[in-house]
């Protein structure tokens, strides 16, 4: 396994490098975030550790460059930034995790462990269809550019949609995913959301995207 460490503090970029190595991995270092954006763009890495305060590049812009240049590799957040507000951002901005120093070097070790065990495949940054996407990491979605106010079951019940373009979903399945319940026959929950959802994501718009299958469900797809 290959880990990059973006760490300018040299003392910690060393200790872990030791450490990791004693373990097993190969590790590599860069001790500035424009170095470590460049490394991180053209080597294909296991995993990145990376700190926040650096000097040229903080660790919050070459996250999000990583990211919007499509690059998946799993991050992992190791910083003295402490807040709540700060371990949001980094997990918002695509982080796998987020470690706060002082830390022990265990408790890092089994972070990474759990990390490299999920495998290489990430959900994507983005889901869409024709005009319409969601970024399930800051929790938005837009048509065509424009900003949808969605309730958290309405996005849930768009992001189902998405993950399966093209496919038609029944109320029971519907139900089941997003409510968690098993569907009674007598309710219309998924009607009514289904209607609501349509309100946002087409009625404003020419080209309507959520069909109904009579007897069967709902499908979202461009036709």
């Amino acid at each position: 396994m290959h880990i990059l460490i973006i760490e300018d503090e040299k003392k910690t970029a060393a200790y872990l490098q030791k450490g990791l190595t004693e373990q097993g991995f190969t590790v590599d270092v860069s001790n500035d975030g424009a170095e470590g954006l460049l490394l991180a763009s053209t080597v294909d890495y296991d995993l990145i550790i990376l700190d926040v305060m650096m000097p040229l590049r903080d660790g919050w812009s070459v996250l999000q460059e990583l990211r919007q240049s499509g690059k998946l590799t799993p991050v992992l957040f190791l910083t003295a930034r402490d807040s709540v507000d700060d371990r949001v951002k980094g997990l918002e901005l695509g982080a796998d995790d987020y470690l706060v120093k002082p830390f022990a070097f265990v408790e890092l070790l089994a972070r990474i462990r759990s990390i490299l065990r999920r495998g290489p495949v990430r959900q994507t940054e983005q889901l869409g269809v024709a005009d319409l996407m969601l970024d399930p990491f800051r929790h938005k979605a837009f048509r065509n550019n424009q900003r949808l106010d969605l309730s958290p079951k309405e996005f849930a019940l768009l992001s189902l949609f998405l993950q399966r373009p093209g496919e038609v979903l029944s109320r029971t399945l519907i139900a089941e995913q997003v409510w968690d319940v098993h569907f009674d026959s007598d309710t219309n929950i998924v009607d009514v959301a289904v209607r609501r959802l349509r309100q946002k994501i087409d009625d404003p718009f020419p080209q309507k995207l959520l069909h109904t299958v009579r007897g069967v469900g709902y499908v979202l797809e461009e036709r």
